[in-house]
């Protein structure tokens, strides 16, 4: 909140917000940067793993396997996810498990498993979307902004 929009606070306010402070766990920012540092290069490990898998075996190049490789981790995401096991993950590694694919899986499983008892269109479809569809549009918006960013430059690179 801005300054000017915070409210005058009473005495009483005050000294309830001090103890509420004082009171509040402290977060161990050292391990948890450790954690998702750690839990976020596991993920990107496995599938550079996954990727070169792809390449040796079954013939792809470095930039086909790319999509396969996406794939496959939005698989096995969604798989974690559903069996309840990706929570405790990143209940214990935090923001390491936001790894972009990964984290999107996630996030767009849990809000289709939450919601399945509401029926597969209105409930699965409906809520899923709800968390995807930002996420797309402004995917597609920035796509566009960086498109026109590096045409200006292309350019201006050419007069």
């Amino acid at each position: 909140m801005s300054d000017k929009k915070k409210k005058k606070l009473t005495p009483t306010q005050q000294e309830y917000q001090q103890l509420a402070k004082s009171k509040e766990p402290k977060r161990p920012i050292v391990l948890n940067t450790v954690k998702a540092f750690f839990t976020g290069g596991l993920i990107c490990t496995l599938g550079q793993a996954i990727k070169t898998v792809f390449v040796n075996y079954f013939g792809f190049t470095e930039e086909t396997a790319s999509n396969p490789t996406s794939a496959v981790l939005i698989f096995i995401s969604a798989l974690i996810t559903s069996l309840g096991f990706y929570d405790h993950i990143a209940q214990w590694a935090g923001a390491g498990t936001a790894v972009p694919v990964t984290g999107f899986a996630n996030t767009i499983t849990s809000a289709a498993l939450e919601h399945r008892t509401e029926g597969y269109v209105l409930g699965v479809g409906g809520n899923m979307f709800k968390i995807a569809g930002p996420v797309i549009v402004f995917g597609v918006f920035s796509a566009f902004v960086v498109a026109i960013i590096k045409l200006i430059i292309q350019g201006l690179g050419g007069m």
